[in-house]
């Protein structure tokens, strides 16, 4: 297959584009913006190989969409590409509605001409892969539910909002011209590559260098983590056996509260980096609670039973695997994230407004 991967150049795009070209006989064309979170550096295993193409695109830019179906001629499309921090959506929310739903559009409408002038027996094998969140269901606080696919949307920030808006422009270009689609919402992703503006990157890079470790209001807010390759080998596995017009929900099991996070790094750190920045005693002696984000989720659980049976996936990380193997790769790819971090990005917490 040759698979078209929007965004592959981002932290989960990446693992997509790494897991493609290392295990399967499949090509990837790789477009990316390369917007701030964007990182060819993420690619450098992968980048010489003969199946792998990189475009420098933006998904809004129908033109050039145009141009690259018609030079690649991919068989599916795993749509990543996305503004994706919710601080920056509180910030900056036009962003989101341009990349998020108005790029969606513009790639359905690009991908809806490609398809149409396939042969019947390809447009039967096509397949539109729209990646998307679990934070399209809103909040489960105060309840012992899980989220499936049958979940009702209720968006609580702009980014939750435009990508369930794109949710529903994919699902109703299958209902309306046929285009096959299928969608996947997921949990919290953690792991190797991810941009340090993230709760566990930052929690890690933060106190290796001695800074606060900003917490958001009492820290009790509860998401599902999921390791980032475990959710690479999922994707994969829905654009080449998922049904077409089916939702699967990805999750990892593992339940935990943010200041169990970042109390487990601090905790990890106190074993891996014992010699500790001036000034520091304990890891967890710079744990600082700050201010709530506005419109912040209280809970988010996934019941990821459905790609289970219908795909037999499941994560092969538990929570204290991957955190571990999290915190090591950050130990020993100073050399990634120093580079990251002398772009304009200073580490800070971002979206932190009066309501």
């Amino acid at each position: 297959m040759k698979i078209l991967v929007t965004g592959g150049a981002g932290f989960i795009g990446s693992a997509v584009v790494r897991h493609i070209i290392d295990n399967t006989a499949d090509h990837v064309i790789n477009v990316d913006k390369l917007t701030y979170a964007g990182n060819l550096e993420s690619l450098s295993s992968v980048e010489s190989s003969e199946r792998y193409a990189f475009e420098q695109v933006d998904i809004c830019d129908r033109a050039e969409m145009d141009r690259i179906f018609a030079t690649h001629k991919p068989d599916a499309v795993m749509h990543l590409a996305a503004e994706s921090h919710v601080d920056r959506s509180i910030d900056g929310p036009s962003a989101f509605i341009e990349t998020n739903i108005v790029g969606t559009y513009t790639l359905l409408e690009a991908s809806r001409q490609y398809w149409n002038s396939l042969t019947a027996e390809a447009k039967l094998a096509f397949r539109f892969h729209h990646i998307s969140t679990d934070e399209v269901y809103g909040d489960l606080e105060g309840t012992d539910d899980f989220f499936t696919e049958t979940t009702p949307y209720s968006p609580s920030s702009p980014y939750s909002a435009s990508k369930a808006s794109s949710d529903h422009l994919v699902r109703s270009w299958l209902r309306t011209y046929g285009l096959p689609t299928i969608v996947t919402n997921c949990s919290n992703n953690y792991g190797p590559y991810h941009f340090p503006e993230k709760l566990i990157p930052l929690m890690i890079l933060n106190a290796l260098d001695g800074k606060p470790l900003p917490v958001y209001g009492n820290g009790m807010q509860i998401r599902d983590w999921l390791f980032v390759e475990d959710h690479a080998r999922a994707l994969y596995k829905v654009v080449t056996e998922g049904q077409v017009g089916e939702t699967y929900n990805i999750g990892g099991h593992n339940e935990k509260a943010n200041i169990d996070v970042v109390k487990t790094i601090c905790s990890l750190l106190e074993e891996l980096v014992p010699t500790k920045p001036s000034g520091v005693e304990n890891y967890s002696d710079l744990i600082t609670y700050v201010t709530d984000r506005p419109g912040h989720d209280v809970r988010y659980a996934i019941d990821p039973s459905k790609i289970g049976k219908e795909l037999g996936w499941v994560p092969e990380e538990t929570f204290e695997s991957g955190i571990r193997k999290t915190v090591e790769w950050y130990l020993t790819n100073r050399e990634w994230w120093s580079r990251v971090l002398d772009g304009s990005y200073s580490m800070e917490r971002l979206g932190n407004h009066p309501a």
